[in-house]
């Protein structure tokens, strides 16, 4: 298998190459005066199996784009099989119909994705995985809170409390736990369909005096994040830190979390931002040994 890493992750993509001791091709990218997206492969890929590398983050209909533009161009080129590795995917959350006359976004992407010849999909802590996976891809949904505790439990966070956003967040909390060895449960939240404001239940947390990592797979605004590092800190957290795979800090989001009383973000390099200081690239290159 050969790498190709996408204008939107190349560091990414080859620190994968580089773990798989395999051939990276180069990538040529630039924008058209009117935006439209240009890429060049700078290598031959007929025959190989590629693995192209893309975020899907802001800016999402770009990133997209490329990404269409480049498996469509190694179907083309002779591509053997077509894997695209897409750490963070974009419109998973419009998982639904929710109300009447809305488009079904994800699956219009998986579509598109088939049809420029894509044989598989591997992405990172996506919305609704059970989902993905009937629609027109195969899609392997790997997790990267097992990294995040493991990344925490090494900078002396061990016997941390562990919370997740959520009521599903409680396999996450779970997960995290069974790292930092000290305990875990999750902060109940209800989101508006239409407004989309988040409201948290004020829960009880046996946190007075403790560290606190708080896990949540996508932190775009901060909003509900905010609310739930303040409700922790009023029951007497000593140290709150946020831990979330995907950071896309979406205005003064940032800011909005450590005023709350947060002391720092940790992220993955899913989508590549300041705060991004644990890497996936060993969890996807085992992956595509498989």
């Amino acid at each position: 298998m050969i790498v190709v890493p996408g204008p939107a992750s190349a560091n990414l993509g080859r620190k994968i190459g580089e773990l798989l001791k395999t051939r990276i091709v180069p990538v040529e990218f630039k924008r058209f005066p009117d935006g439209e997206s240009y890429v060049r492969f700078g290598d031959e890929v007929v025959n190989e199996d590629v693995a192209i590398v893309q975020t899907t983050g802001p800016p999402q209909n770009e990133n997209l784009v490329q990404l269409l533009l480049m498996a469509d161009n190694a179907r083309g080129m002779g591509a053997r099989k077509i894997t695209v590795v897409v750490p963070y995917l974009a419109y998973a959350r419009q998982d639904s119909r929710f109300r009447p006359g809305e488009a079904f976004s994800i699956r219009t992407i998986m579509t598109l994705l088939k049809t420029c010849g894509v044989t598989k999909i591997v992405t990172v802590n996506s919305h609704n995985p059970g989902l993905l996976k009937t629609l027109a891809v195969p899609v392997t949904d790997l997790t990267a809170f097992g990294l995040l505790a493991e990344h925490f439990r090494k900078n002396g966070f061990q016997g941390a409390f562990s919370a997740s956003l959520g009521k599903k967040g409680m396999d996450v909390a779970a997960e995290a736990g069974r790292i930092l060895q000290g305990g875990y449960d999750y902060v109940s939240t209800q989101r508006d369909r239409v407004s989309g404001e988040v409201t948290i239940e004020r829960k009880t947390f046996p946190v007075s005096g403790r560290d606190v990592v708080l896990f949540d797979d996508v932190m775009s605004s901060g909003k509900s994040m905010a609310k739930a590092v303040a409700w922790i800190k009023e029951q007497g957290a000593r140290r709150i830190y946020v831990a979330c795979v995907h950071v896309i800090l979406i205005g003064d989001g940032e800011e909005r979390v450590l005023k709350s009383g947060a002391e720092d973000i940790v992220a993955t390099d899913t989508i590549p931002t300041k705060v991004s200081k644990v890497t996936i690239a060993p969890l996807i290159a085992s992956e595509l040994q498989k």
